[in-house]
């Protein structure tokens, strides 16, 4: 399994960011924000490929391009579109869908459900073409855990962050822990290797199961305890437009969320000499962003959203001013920033 990942956008202008877990068996790709120009760089089947889409919040530079991406998606068959994003979600939504004349959609196909996320409750609805997009409520459920959605391959969460007077919504995705055969305790056990191994590896096959190796009758849970070892799975996460103090609880319940995290794409608006502007704007700055990846350990931060008020040397300064907090950090390759 694997999460390929790119963020789209230019330095100092809108930025998303593009995802896809392959699993080997399936490909889901997700799209995180959709700000004007992002989609430029991706190909229409890759637009069309998109399953979920998750806003952080509806402030013009994260919503610009969903015009071009609705267009490519709004009839598409077979696999809906899923839009994630905090209060208020369901009313933008209905608004955008109902910024058309719809007259030739009766035979199409096309079904979006959509989730808002507040602090207790998942709201939720679809829409279909076929209908012009007439909202039909669905259940709600309660919201007790950053879990969004738990797929087999892996599971999507989130976290709502204070910008100002509204909530921002971090996401993160997470791969399923990866199991496999330890050889060496294979080669311990004195059980000779057979089609019965393929029995440990299937999530489907309870523990309780027994299943015959060679002449003996053994029961798969203890099986996957001799001879499974398990790894995490990889993990990306988006955190953009929010603004916590050090030692709140929000500062405290975001580096909780995200330690261990393998990737982490965040929000740098401003640099630590312009602390009191980005306390204004609700925004983070080069040394809040450097002390909260290394406070969550993660494995990689980069840097996205950078302020336009900067030039290209000052980027790779703040670059440089985050390094020196948390040394994995990174720009995005596709920038090349050079001076």
């Amino acid at each position: 399994m694997a999460i390929e990942w790119e963020i789209l956008g230019q330095p100092g202008a809108d930025n998303a960011l593009h995802a896809i877990v392959d699993s080997g068996q399936s490909r889901d790709s997700f799209l995180f924000d959709c700000g004007e120009g992002c989609l430029r760089s991706l190909r229409s089947a890759e637009i069309q490929s998109i399953r979920h889409l998750c806003f952080s919040h509806f402030h013009m530079d994260h919503v610009a391009g969903f015009d071009g991406f609705f267009r490519l998606n709004y009839n598409r068959p077979d696999v809906p579109v899923e839009v994630w994003g905090p209060s208020d979600t369901l009313a933008v939504m209905h608004h955008r869908f109902h910024g058309w004349t719809w007259n030739l959609h009766h035979d199409q196909p096309g079904e979006w459900i959509v989730t808002e996320i507040t602090e207790r409750e998942l709201k939720k609805s679809r829409f279909r073409t076929r209908d012009a997009f007439a909202e039909e409520r669905l259940q709600n459920r309660p919201y007790l855990s950053p879990l969004l959605l738990q797929e087999k391959a892996w599971h999507l969460e989130a976290r709502l962050l204070p910008h100002g007077s509204i909530f921002s919504t971090a996401y993160r995705i997470v791969e399923s822990p990866r199991h496999n055969i330890d050889p060496s305790a294979l080669r311990d056990s004195a059980l000779l290797p057979g089609p019965w191994l393929k029995s440990l590896l299937d999530a489907a096959i309870s523990d309780d199961a027994a299943i015959s190796v060679g002449e003996q009758t053994l029961r798969v849970g203890d099986l996957r305890s001799q001879l499974l070892t398990t790894t995490p799975g990889t993990s990306l996460a988006w955190v953009t437009d929010f603004r916590v103090e050090p030692g709140t609880a929000d500062w405290k319940g975001l580096v909780d969320w995200l330690r261990g995290t393998t990737y982490l794409v965040m929000e740098c608006q401003y640099r630590a000499s312009d602390d009191l502007l980005a306390f204004r704007n609700a925004h983070m700055t080069t040394q809040l962003v450097g002390q909260i990846a290394a406070e969550a350990g993660v494995c990689q931060l980069t840097l996205q959203h950078l302020s336009r008020r900067y030039m290209p040397s000052e980027w790779l300064i703040m670059r440089d001013e985050v390094r020196a907090i948390f040394p994995h950090t990174e720009l995005p390759k596709q920038w090349q920033i050079k001076v």
